[in-house]
């Protein structure tokens, strides 16, 4: 599944929020719809969030009246600052801005040559990504042996890339080479993004799949019911990585019980700059908590606390799985240079 793409200065999306009931496909003509559709979750996960950055960017060009490269990279420049104030987190979203700002200000020639750059280079990010998703299931799919029960948190899906997944790409790449894998997700509170988008993906490709909610991981596991975990990232840091939240809770379990835990991830993701006291984390709306399906279920007035991601440090981590390999142990001491 190709979850957006670029047709004649339009960016077609699926909206993730009326998944799995209603597969609807949002058409977006301007960065400031782009920007609002990343608030809304309509667009989530963080390569994605990467590529619809880049289209956003590429819209704005796209329908700029402008007739000075100057003026049109001062709209390119305003809709980069649109863009980075969505979410916090994902550091695949700003990594996209600026390489596209970058490469726009070093074109030459005149408005229209600058106009067709961005376009191209945001398209050439979106199969770049699928690109690297599928390397990542290659190399993923090497550590999940056949009979092996997975377990996977949030939605690290085709759904949260521009097609074939990271996380669930591992799993995808294990079921095509014919292992005989189960999978168990957890429906990750509070937006379900398990529940509704990975059972809906797994289901879908006959990929046979459990779900759990969240307060059952410790259970499953004691009870020696998961061989690997797989999860995907937002932000890989020099000695962290940054999550959904539930995340770290799971790492710390699979620690204790000796179970392998992997990351998948694009190159995007690596942060190698910041370490995890630098990274801002996304707090979202108490709504999402008290509230349950749109339905009040905790009573009127009641505080909550909701961080969309936690940080898991990298002694929990068994390995990091990207497009030119894995890398564990002695490699994280490494990472900058990738």
């Amino acid at each position: 599944m190709r979850t957006i793409e670029w047709k004649d200065g339009i960016v077609i999306t699926i909206d993730q929020t009326k998944l799995p009931h209603q597969t609807v496909f949002v058409k977006i003509t301007n960065c400031d719809e782009v920007a609002k559709a990343i608030k809304t979750m309509q667009i989530r996960g963080a390569p994605l969030l990467g590529a619809a950055a880049a289209y956003g960017l590429a819209l704005t060009a796209y329908h700029s009246k402008s007739k000075d490269k100057g003026q049109l990279m001062k709209e390119l420049t305003a809709s980069a600052q649109i863009l980075k104030k969505t979410r916090p987190t994902a550091v695949n979203l700003f990594w996209a801005i600026d390489r596209v700002i970058e490469k726009a200000k070093k074109t030459e020639g005149d408005v229209p040559t600058v106009v067709k750059t961005v376009v191209e280079e945001a398209q050439k990010m979106a199969a770049e990504d699928i690109g690297a998703n599928r390397k990542i299931g290659e190399h993923g799919s090497t550590l999940i042996k056949d009979r092996d029960t997975v377990l996977t948190h949030c939605n690290a899906g085709s759904l949260a890339t521009v097609g074939y997944g990271t996380a669930l790409g591992v799993i995808r790449a294990a079921w095509k080479n014919s292992k005989d894998i189960k999978v168990i997700a957890t429906e990750t509170r509070p937006l379900l993004q398990g529940a509704r988008l990975t059972a809906y993906e797994l289901f879908r490709d006959g990929i046979p799949v459990t779900l759990i909610t969240d307060g059952m991981v410790g259970y499953v596991i004691s009870k020696g019911l998961v061989d690997k975990i797989v999860v995907g990232a937002d932000r890989i840091v020099k000695d962290a990585v940054i999550n959904k939240i539930g995340t770290y809770t799971i790492a710390v379990l699979a620690h204790e019980h000796k179970i392998p835990f992997y990351v998948a991830a694009p190159k995007s993701t690596f942060d190698w700059k910041q370490v995890a006291k630098d990274v801002v984390v996304e707090q979202r709306s108490v709504e999402e908590v008290v509230k349950f399906g749109g339905v009040q279920v905790a009573p009127k007035g009641v505080s909550a606390f909701n961080p969309a991601f936690d940080i898991t440090p990298l002694k929990y981590i068994t390995a990091i799985i990207y497009e030119g390999g894995v890398l564990s142990g002695a490699d994280f001491q490494k990472l900058s240079s990738y």
